[in-house]
């Protein structure tokens, strides 16, 4: 699908000219173990080439990237898709961990494929393992795409934080009435108009635990820079947890090291809203990117 782009206050606003399209055609896709010490991660893997790791969301699962995975494959890239630990047939240890324990998984899966500098992808929680990763092993990552990311700091007077929370802990708690879970879905992740029930499913209460244990564990001036790696800064246009007024601060703060593409029509949840113009923006960033 080919996409137009407009540009403003320089920024790249990508705008689908067909909303949902069919998915791209699969590549064959199998199932590896990466293990190290007493961790061991499940990874979904397709396509052969350089190396492209897909982090989810907090308490999510990787199968939220099926139709992003098969349109980088097909691109000519090795999409790689961890599980994290406690989703899949991904185990370790759960309590008493912080960011840096889930950058030793990508960094092993990472290993495990050849030690080849891969691009990592990262939904929301995702990318702050993905900028954990690169902080600790810059020699295994080309580059960080930031998915949907919560601004750094909410601007003073921001009065949504406390709802977009309750939010996020009701969509992905099992227990509740399942129109209480659209209802928050549709609040905090889904712009309007987009099916939010496509998220019903894919949460595993155990893991944002246990993630969201390990966000609190480790200060952010850890892992929010990213080492030093490239970082493509991927907004959606409707994202609640992105005020406009914090939409440059990425490329105010690294400067050409940083780039802001925004998608239109898509809210927190992003890669199912729009998944052909999510896979657009970041193959022609990573062909930005110097070769591996």
């Amino acid at each position: 699908m080919k996409l137009g782009q407009l540009v403003l206050a320089g920024l790249c606003l990508a705008i689908p000219t067909v909303i949902f399209g069919a998915p791209a055609a699969q590549a064959e896709r199998a199932r590896e173990i990466v293990t190290y010490d007493d961790v061991r991660i499940d990874v979904i893997t397709e396509g052969s080439g350089p190396p492209v790791v897909l982090l989810p969301g907090r308490g999510r699962d990787s199968f939220d990237f099926d139709d992003l995975a098969a349109g980088i494959a097909k691109a000519g890239f090795r999409v790689l898709r961890p599980q994290p630990r406690g989703a899949g047939d991904s185990h370790g240890p759960m309590q008493n961990l912080t960011l840096h324990d889930f950058a030793r998984d990508i960094a092993a899966v990472i290993r495990h494929q050849g030690n080849t500098p891969a691009v990592i992808v990262g939904h929301a929680f995702g990318n702050w393992v993905g900028r954990m990763t690169a902080t600790d092993t810059p020699e295994l990552v080309r580059g960080v795409v930031i998915v949907a990311a919560a601004a750094k700091a909410y601007p003073a007077g921001f009065a949504g934080a406390k709802e977009l929370s309750d939010a996020v802990k009701k969509a992905g708690d099992l227990s509740r009435p399942e129109a209480e879970r659209l209802e928050a879905l549709r609040f905090a992740f889904f712009a309007p108009g987009h099916d939010a029930r496509v998220w019903l499913s894919g949460w595993h209460p155990e893991v944002d635990e246990s993630q969201f244990a390990a966000g609190r564990a480790t200060k952010q001036p850890e892992w929010w820079p990213g080492g030093k790696a490239p970082l493509l800064d991927l907004q959606a246009e409707l994202d609640p947890f992105k005020p406009r007024s914090m939409m440059n601060e990425i490329k105010e703060e690294f400067g050409a090291r940083a780039e802001i593409v925004v998608i239109a029509n898509a809210s927190h949840a992003l890669i199912p809203e729009q998944p052909a113009a999510v896979t657009d923006a970041i193959l022609t960033w990573i062909g930005k990117l110097p070769k591996p």
